[in-house]
Order: C-alpha cells, then structure tokens, then sequence
C-alpha cells in the first residue's frame, strides 16, 4: 500500500490544477522532490513543494529546501550584469578586454561584452587538459580561458557556453565591482528581494540542501545527446562538459567543495520561491515590492534575439537572448514567444511571461535527462498555469 503524496504550501485555490499538476508529476515521472512556485503580476499565487530531499526518501523537502540548480544560474548572472548595465558601469559593445585586460590574448582584443552573453564568443571549451581541482579555483580557470583561442570566429556562430559561461561574465562582473559574482548578487539582489538563492553556498546551508540524484542511463538502443557529445574525448563538445574533469566526477554535484565554490553557469543553490520572485519582477517591468532589480528598458534588451538555429555545441534549435533563452521549439516556455528565462541539466527552470506577467519556478532533486533542453515535467504545470487564468 503506497501512501498518498502530500503537497505543502499555499495555492490560490483558481490555481489548484497547478498543485495537482506537481502532484500528479511524482506519479507519472518519478518526482522525488521539488518545489514549484508562480507569481502573477507581483502576486504569489503558487508556493507549493513535495516529496524528499535524499534519494532514500528519507527526509522530507521542506519549505526551505535548496538544491543545486544548474545551468539556472545563468539567468541569475546575466540578471547581475544587466543591473551593471542599467548602472552605466557596463558597456554591452565594448570589448571584454576593456574590463579584463588579460583576456585580449590570442585574438580576443574586440570580442565584445555581449558575445560572452549570447554565446557567441567561440569559448565553450578550453583546449588543454585541466587538473583535477581546476573547476574550484577561480584564477586559474579565468586565467585558462584569458589564454584560450576562440573555436570559431566569434559572432558567426552560437555554441552553449555550459560552464565557461559562468567564469567569462562572472570575471567582467569582479572586474567593474571587485565583488565574486555570488557576492554581487547576493547583495544587490537577493537579500533586498528575499531570494533564498546561493551563488557559493556557505556550510550551514547543507542541512537543507537536497541531494542531486543523478539521471538514469540510457537504455540499450536509447540515443542521447549528452552520450553522442562525450563519445569523442579530443573534440571540442567532449571539453565543454568534461575539462576541467570534476564537472563530471560522479556525486561532486553533491560535495561541500562544489557548493561552495563559485561556479556561477552551473552551481547556483535555491528554490522554486527564489526564482519564481525573481522572474516575477522581470515581468512586472523590473520591480518588486519596492525593489528594482532591472529597468523596463534592460530587461528589453535582455530579451533580444542575437542568434538562432543550431547550436554548435548541443546540437539543438535554440534562441539565445542576452544571458537568457527566448522560447524555441527544443527549449519551450509556454505559450507565449516573448517567455525568456533559463533551464537546469536535469530539469530546474525558472521563466518570465511579460505578456502574462508570469514569474515561474521549478527545483526538484531527480534529474532527467532528454534529447532536448525540454523536460516531461514542465508542461503539465506550465499548462495549467495558463489554463487557470
């Protein structure tokens, strides 16, 4: 006899089918635990969360549960340097090298700002083989990569930046700050809006932080885009996600010395409730509860298209914004075109629908891994979000 789930948490009750849906999620796709959170028009309508925070289902997700979202954080580090920009202390167009003198070797001297946040600055990977450790220590990957020579000619192509991206404009933001990322952010942003969200996650965070489970193996005959990358260890797909090689140690996801390094493309710490408030004040023109995290006329800027098609390193159809991913076929965000945000490996997302003035979180334990940056879990609670109004 199995017992029924239970969901914590408030919900407006004409948003109830949102709830049911991440009920009915642990049922159809094996949710362990997760948080789902939806602002509408600077409103918390949805603040719910269920099921465990460790594999063994043992302890269960709490309302202050964190987890590592990954590549969610970049949507919280593209945030940080759109406030620069608002602030008049970054140039979009100016060249990197303006703002981090070092990286103007190897024929990097005009790449500007905004190819790092677009993914266009030919950087995905580094060629030479990291040591183990590489990945904790800030220096000597912002060093590695001020060395590194673009892979292709940058502004021709687009090609995910999975955790370079984090170092590139994390670096552009210690620069003009003298603040790590994680320190920027959790000052100028997440203790004035609340956000219980860690860019470095200091130790007596861990009691509530959540166990990553890590995806199931494909099975035989399965295809995979994350296996097909790492079939060949000298091409350039391969170093993306495997030098330096702790990113892919088996459970370092789950170790102190991962949370507590600054890896901002892909280690950020928090909630459904954090990323829902945050992308609530984007689509309410910037501002939240008397706090302005961004102008009307960054977040337009943000939210631009600069590139489309295929992606040099996924492979897939995508439509990098600014630091943000605008909805596109293999990385929908409801129904709307004007939906930008970010996903996590795995299946954490966090979007805002302009349009609808929707603010959407979701953080969960047990990842999954599918042929595109889609997961099965989205749409059932995306839909009945917009089938509530």
């Amino acid at each position: 006899m199995t017992t029924a789930l239970e969901v914590h948490g408030v919900c407006d009750a004409q948003f109830a089918r949102v709830r049911d849906a991440l009920s009915d999620n642990f049922t159809r796709f094996g949710e362990v635990g997760a948080s789902l959170a939806v602002m509408i028009d600077g409103r918390m309508v949805v603040d719910v969360w269920a099921g465990h925070a460790d594999a063994a289902r043992t302890l269960p997700w709490e309302r202050d549960t964190i987890v590592n979202a990954w590549s969610t954080t970049k949507g919280i580090v593209a945030t940080c340097a759109h406030r620069l920009v608002d602030h008049g202390s970054l140039d979009l167009d100016s060249p990197v090298a303006k703002y981090w003198p070092e990286f103007a070797q190897n024929g990097k001297s005009d790449i500007p700002v905004r190819y790092l946040l677009s993914h266009q600055a030919g950087l995905p990977a580094i060629r030479k083989q990291l040591p183990l450790g590489s990945a904790f220590d800030w220096e000597m990957m912002t060093t590695a990569l001020a060395e590194e020579e673009p892979w292709w000619e940058p502004g021709t192509k687009h090609g995910y930046h999975a955790f370079t991206y984090g170092w590139l404009v994390g670096e552009v933001v210690r620069r003009i700050t003298g603040q790590s990322a994680g320190t920027y952010w959790r000052k100028e942003i997440a203790e004035p809006l609340g956000l219980d969200f860690h860019i470095g996650l200091a130790p007596e965070h861990d009691a509530r932080t959540a166990e990553c489970i890590s995806p199931d193996l494909p099975q035989p005959g399965e295809t995979n885009f994350v296996l097909e990358i790492l079939k060949d260890p000298q091409s350039m797909p391969f170093k993306v996600l495997a030098n330096p090689p702790d990113l892919f140690q088996p459970g370092v996801v789950n170790n102190r010395e991962w949370r507590a390094a600054e890896i901002p493309a892909a280690n950020g710490h928090g909630n459904a409730r954090a990323l829902a408030r945050l992308y609530g004040a984007l689509a309410h023109g910037g501002e939240l509860d008397g706090v302005r995290v961004l102008t009307p006329q960054a977040i337009e800027r943000a939210t631009v298209e600069q590139a489309s098609g295929k992606d040099e390193v996924l492979g897939l159809d995508l439509r990098p914004a600014l630091g943000f991913v605008l909805s596109s076929p293999d990385a929908k965000m409801g129904p709307n075109p004007r939906a930008f945000g970010h996903s996590g490996a795995g299946g954490s997302l966090g979007f805002a629908d302009p349009d609808a003035k929707i603010g959407f979180g979701y953080t969960m334990n047990r990842m999954i891994q599918e042929n595109t940056l889609i997961d099965p879990r989205w749409a059932p609670m995306i839909d009945a979000v917009y089938a509530s109004f």
